[in-house]
This record gives C-alpha cells, structure tokens and sequence, in this order.
C-alpha cells in the first residue's frame, strides 16, 4: 500500500513539474498599432499548431518562454480588428516591436452574400449556443496554466498571489461542479496586508458560525487577534473568490450552459439582448462584433449568502463567421434594481459588480479556454460616522481611499494536454485548488514557466508592496 501512494505521488510531481529542467528562448517584446504607434493590449501571441503562448498587457508588452523543441517554429501574433504577424522564431529581434495593421471586413457585403445565414445579433448567438456540444471540448483534457490573483484598494496593494495551476475538465457535456478540477502546482506571493483593515470578514465570518449577529461598525479592532482575522480573511477568500466559482459557477459562461439557471441558459432572451455591431477579422478569418445589452429580467448569480442579484448584462461577443465558435466574450454586470444599486454604491462605491474576459484559443478543431480576467469589488469594511472624537487609526479605516477595495483575478493557459494516460494518471493523486495556501517558493520551476506581465503602473504598485517583505517567499 505504502509502495503504490509512493508511485501515485511519484506520478503526480512527475506530471506536475516537468517543466523544469527544460532549456528555454525568451522572447520579450511589445506589439503596437501601425497607425498611430499606440500599444495593442490583449493581443495573443502564441507558437503555431500549438497552445504556448501568451497575451500582451495593457501597455502592449509580452515574455513568452519557447521550449527548446520548438525554436525553429512560427511565432503568430493576432489580436481581434489587425492584420496577423507571423515569423520565423530564429529571426525574432526583440530589440525591434511588433508592429499590427488595423483591418476590418464590410459588414453590408458579409450580410448581403449570406442570405441564408442569421441577419440578427439574437440569431447569430442562438447558432453559436447551439453548436457549442461541436466547438467545445467533447472529451476529457488538462490544461496547465500561470494565475495570478491580486488585491488592492485606490491607494496601494494589498495583497498579490501568483501561482501555476492545472485544470482537468471531462468535457462540455458533463457537470463542471462533478467533473472539473483544480490543482494548485506552485506558488509565489507576497507580504499580506489585508489583516489591517477586514474587519467586515471577521463580522460576517462570526455571524455565519453564530445566532448573535454583529455589525463591523460595533467591533475594537483592538479586541481581534491577527490570528481570528486571517481566519475569517481564508473562510472568504474561499467563499468569494476561489478558484471553483470562477470555473464551477455561473460565469464560465459557456461550459456552464446546461447549468440550472445558467446566465446563457434557455431564458437567454430574457436576461440579453444582442445586437450585431460589425464584421472583423482575426487572424485572417470573419468573425462577427455583437453587442450584449440589457433584457427584460433581472440578471443575478445565487451566490449563497451574499445578494448578487439585480443586475443588467452588458458587454460584447465575438463570433467566427465561418463555424460560429465564440472567440471572447467581455462581460460585465451592472447595479439596476434599486435595492443593487443602492447596495453597490454604499458598499463598493461603484455599480459594476462582475467584469469577465474569456478569450479562447482553437486546438484541434476545438475552444478550449486560453485566458481569463475576472474583476469584482471586495468589501472589507462599512463607513463610518463619527458622532465624537475618533482616533487616527480609525479615521484611516475608513477613509475612502482605502475603504473600497477590489480584486482581478488572471488566468493564462499555455499548454493542453489530451493524451488519455496522462489524465489517466494525474486523477489518481488528490487535488487542492486553495490558491491562498502557503507553499515553498520554488525558484527553479518559475525560472521558465510562462507567466503574464503586468502593467508598468501596476509594477511600480507590486514594488512598493514588496519593499515591506520580498514577493518571493522561501
């Protein structure tokens, strides 16, 4: 028996970290808009008939580490609306940028050939949900990916995780709350800050566990060891932001379709309405620019103990013209009910509550998920009005720059793997999707794992959060 748990384990690390040890080409550049030389965001970088890649941040730059098996590959470089940049990788100078042409196609002379095809937004989006059981994974796969979750307020941050995970999913016909799983590989995070101020997860932490309810407004700091506070810090940082609800729950959009009360369900119409903007082009095919708009119903989440309805869809989708597969899907659900609206502005100062980009990436004729950002406000302490003297301490508590805090949270995958033995043998060890637990920082395997770079404003942000303990923790 000890034998057998020893080869699992084995297989596991085995699986898990074969990425070390492998000699890498990096390439680090930034892509830029030909026209007026502003830098292109979001755009995929990606070596081609493959998965490894990456996407460029908001001020258009991009590492990508190329495995040594592929250095004499083609690097592909697209973004939805540009030409597409391809070369070989041996000749890529990363002294000189990338350079995308805007392109576009003529909606009038797309809809005037297809005369069979569907005219309106509504109709184009009811076909892709029909054909997602052909455009989605119908089979079982792994995908390796970098996340990287961060928290902060309007001053500074607060807290920043970044770690390697693995997700296995069985496919699009089956149940992602049975079938779909999470492993967190590695982790690298930095000093957490967040126990001054969480005053509000401590109170609903107790009220939770209790029949005694307590306002945070009525809670001494003073009286709440760090220890109870990074308690009931996990108890919501599972709760809200773990990594099961942003795969299991509502806003994977897609491959939660066939969910009870999926946002894309059935009633779809009656939560959206879609209406066809443009024709564009990514990566030399059509695809269509449809604009998500509000409905007749209420759009809401059922997230257990926590009002997360109320709200109204908007955003965009962009689907191929040619097999209608949704390419990205940019959502976000706003405060509409007064009693969200209210609830939004007192307690998170904004009325955008949820704010998704998926982008996906075809593989074999297949979607498979390529990068995900997700963004929601945290609440994490309630105004306060004084009705004598306060101490400076609580002054700061509640001072409205650093009360309204939010959190992003970043997924990009760069590998899939569908060779049936090697699911086979990561479902035999255990898998922990907790991305807040601690774990040894191993500097060997982030040396050439593909990760996103961040923006150079929020760089300076993590270098003054790293200043008070290093990002990487031994």
């Amino acid at each position: 028996m000890a034998f057998q748990k020893l080869k699992q384990l084995l297989v596991f690390s085995i699986f898990f970290l074969g990425v070390i040890g492998y000699s890498q080409t990096e390439i680090k550049n930034k892509v830029i808009d030909t026209l007026d030389a502003f830098p292109i965001a979001s755009a995929s970088v990606y070596i081609k008939n493959t998965t490894i890649g990456t996407v460029t941040n908001i001020d258009g730059n991009f590492v990508l580490q190329v495995p040594k098996e592929h250095e004499n590959d083609t690097l592909i470089v697209s973004s939805i609306g540009y030409s597409t940049y391809k070369t070989p990788i041996s000749e890529i100078d990363n002294t000189q940028e990338i350079y995308l042409k805007e392109e576009v196609a003529s909606l009038e002379e797309v809809v005037l050939i297809a005369e069979t095809r569907p005219k309106t937004g509504n109709d184009i989006v009811l076909k892709a949900i029909e054909r997602l059981d052909r455009n989605l994974p119908d089979s079982s796969y792994i995908q390796k990916g970098f996340l990287r979750h961060k928290e902060r307020n309007k001053q500074e941050f607060k807290w920043l995780i970044e770690s390697a995970i693995t997700v296995y999913d069985s496919g699009y016909t089956s149940n992602s709350s049975d079938y779909l799983k999470i492993n967190v590989d590695q982790v690298r995070k930095s000093y957490d800050l967040r126990d001054v101020d969480s005053i509000f997860s401590y109170a609903a932490y107790k009220n939770q566990k209790s029949r005694y309810k307590l306002k945070p407004k009525d809670i001494n700091r003073r009286s709440v060891s760090k220890a109870q506070l990074v308690k009931a810090i996990r108890w919501n940082d599972t709760r809200v932001n773990g990594l099961q609800n942003l795969f299991q729950g509502k806003l994977n959009v897609l491959r939660n379709v066939k969910n009870a009360k999926a946002l894309f369900g059935d009633d779809i119409l009656d939560k959206h309405q879609f209406e066809l903007d443009t024709i564009l082009v990514d990566n030399e095919r059509k695809l269509y620019k449809i604009k998500i708009e509000g409905s007749k119903d209420f759009v809401g989440l059922d997230t257990k103990g926590i009002f997360n309805e109320g709200f109204v869809a908007n955003g965009w989708l962009y689907i191929y013209y040619d097999n209608y597969a949704i390419k990205k899907i940019e959502y976000e659900l706003i405060a509409a009910s007064d009693a969200q609206k209210v609830r939004s502005k007192r307690l998170f100062d904004t009325q955008v509550n949820h704010k998704l980009i998926m982008t996906y990436i075809e593989y074999q004729d297949k979607m498979y998920p390529n990068y995900i950002y997700y963004e929601t406000p945290k609440l994490v302490n309630v105004g306060l009005k004084p009705t004598g003297k306060i101490s400076k301490e609580e002054e700061e508590r509640y001072n409205k720059e650093e009360r309204y805090y939010y959190t992003i949270q970043e997924i990009l995958f760069s590998e899939i793997i569908l060779d049936k033995a090697q699911t086979q043998d990561a479902l035999m060890s255990e898998w922990d999707p907790d991305i807040f637990a601690s774990k040894p920082y191993d500097k060997a395997f982030w040396k050439n794992y593909n990760i996103l770079l961040e923006s150079e404003e929020d760089e300076q942000l993590i270098e003054d959060l790293s200043r008070r303990a290093s990002l990487f923790k031994d």
